[in-house]
């Protein structure tokens, strides 16, 4: 039986561990994406402002932990990933754009067609649904937002 695909017609709505992905791969997509953020002249600032010299080892051990968490369903991640984001007040939708730019160009080079299709939906939901949040939170008419892909 075939799974329903998303509105786009590219990945099942019901992601399952992706076949093709394994630890190596997400350290792969970790390392690269951040090493793109770093370098970003949009997201760079906002990561070297909010990730404290010398603490770059933890945080991106704790960003494959998530990403392990969500891609193998390993639990391995202990936190609110959200939390940090709602204390952002200068992210605006152009900083969403890029990272999930970034992130689907990283997960193309990190995996097989397939594989980076599923794990780059995992990413559009995540950041959609904290764009979601962001807004509720901050009280804003969420009736228009619109839903960001990567390209």
């Amino acid at each position: 039986m075939n799974q329903p695909t998303d509105p786009r017609g590219r990945v099942p709505l019901t992601l399952g561990t992706p076949e093709g992905v394994d630890e190596d791969g997400i350290r792969r997509l970790v390392h690269g994406f951040y090493d793109a953020v770093q370098a970003d002249a949009l997201l760079g600032p906002v990561f070297a402002r909010e990730v404290e010299d010398g603490r770059w080892p933890e945080h991106l051990a704790k960003m494959c932990d998530f990403w392990s968490s969500v891609l193998l369903k390993t639990r391995r991640y202990e936190g609110r990933p959200l939390a940090p984001h709602l204390r952002l007040a200068d992210l605006s939708d152009a900083h969403f754009e890029r990272w999930l730019s970034l992130f689907a160009a990283t997960a193309r080079r990190s995996f097989e067609p397939d594989a980076a299709a599923v794990v780059i939906a995992f990413a559009e939901r995540i950041a959609n649904s904290f764009r979601l949040s962001r807004a509720l939170h901050r009280g804003e008419d969420t009736t228009r937002l619109r839903p960001i892909a990567a390209a």
